[in-house]
């Protein structure tokens, strides 16, 4: 049989729901040449292993397994560009896409008429009873306004994780897409350069059948910062405008610190020594900075270096002692020149935030490298 449609399931820990998504496949896709791709980020549930084990059985079964890497967005980028199919889909493999709507878009490409096709959870007829999530509900919705405004597209739900596509669209733009976030298919909207014609299939969007949501508390950050690359991306490097952000966010820490530091430790009522001002706010602004360094790291795990995310005590401690020597020069710069803006008379905050400036490009540049491994 001719092969017709890829389907790409990008997956992180969907052992259990994997085998009983590619039987609906199965039965949803009958009489039409089909192949899956399961693109699993390393989950430590043994997903790719499951894969593996279907693919003995079933050769229309392929999976790619990403080491030192994760993101719904990329991997579903990956997926549609390694299917030899001329149609391809997305869609999750949690049980929340009902797969019989795939043969309906399917049609909705072949016909012609179509460049794009995908389900909505806010089309008439569409349904979110069964997820049981009414604050998503309420936030997709507020992110789909969003979505229209950016991409110039008026859908229901540009936020959908469900489309298909040919794959000659999507390997036309596939280098200019982000890969940033959770929502390929906004991606996608925001990059083509010529109009897509745009199928809506209204669906009843599940609850998940196995596991928990992959989509953790990050996903507003995600969201925005995909908005951010389609914007500015080009103009400053988005994950050293994230880094940045954190730092920006770091500098208020820092200065609480250091209020702290000056004001309730070495305060009036605390006597230490015969310290005088110099040196009183010189180890005040040493604490504060360290301080607001292990704060800067627990965000750029989180948020910046999502997709490489230090998990566990050890690791993270690790990372923790690695990243304070990567920027031990950058917080010998942050420290040393407000001191010396200090002696220079400057005022208390102009001399620290001198001092961040200062530090911050050497602390991206080696903690992207020795930390989470990557320029």
């Amino acid at each position: 049989m001719t092969l017709q449609l890829g389907v790409v399931l990008p997956t992180y820990n969907e052992r259990k729901n994997l085998r009983t998504m590619i039987e609906r496949l199965d039965a949803a896709l009958a009489g039409i040449g089909w192949e899956v791709i399961v693109v699993d980020d390393n989950s430590p549930d043994g997903t790719s292993d499951e894969a593996r084990a279907i693919a003995q059985e079933d050769p229309r079964v392929r999976v790619i397994q990403r080491i030192g890497r994760r993101g719904l967005s990329s991997a579903a980028i990956e997926g549609m560009c390694a299917t030899a199919a001329p149609v391809v889909a997305v869609m999750d493999a949690d049980h929340q896409h009902d797969p019989a709507l795939l043969p309906q878009m399917l049609a909705a490409i072949e016909s012609g008429d179509y460049d794009l096709a995908y389900g909505s959870r806010f089309a008439e007829g569409a349904s979110t009873e069964e997820w049981g999530r009414p604050d998503r509900v309420k936030a997709s919705n507020i992110a789909n306004r969003i979505a229209n405004s950016v991409t110039g597209v008026e859908l229901t739900d540009p936020m959908s994780g469900y489309f298909m596509l040919r794959t000659a669209t999507l390997r036309a733009d596939a280098h200019r897409l982000s890969g940033v976030g959770f929502k390929i298919l906004l991606d996608i909207l925001a990059t083509v350069e010529e109009p897509l014609r745009i199928k809506e299939l209204p669906m009843n969007f599940a609850a998940r059948a196995e596991g928990e949501s992959k989509l953790d508390r990050t996903v507003v950050f995600e969201f925005l910062i995909g908005l951010y690359d389609k914007w500015l991306g080009r103009f400053i490097p988005t994950r050293f405008a994230l880094f940045g952000t954190v730092g920006a966010l770091g500098v208020f820490v820092q200065l609480g610190a250091l209020w702290v530091m000056l004001h309730l430790v070495f305060g009036e009522r605390f006597v230490y020594g015969n310290w005088d001002e110099s040196t009183t706010f010189n180890v005040a602004n040493s604490v504060a900075a360290i301080v607001a360094m292990t704060f800067n790291f627990v965000l750029n795990n989180e948020l910046t270096y999502a997709d490489k995310r230090l998990r566990g005590f050890g690791p993270l401690l690790r990372g923790w002692a690695q990243f304070a020597l990567t920027c031990s020069l950058g917080l010998l710069t942050n420290v040393g020149s407000a001191a010396v803006l200090k002696e220079m008379g400057f005022h208390d905050v102009i001399a620290v935030i001198v001092g961040i400036i200062l530090g911050s490009v050497w602390n991206f540049a080696l903690s992207s490298k020795f930390v989470w491994g990557k320029y």
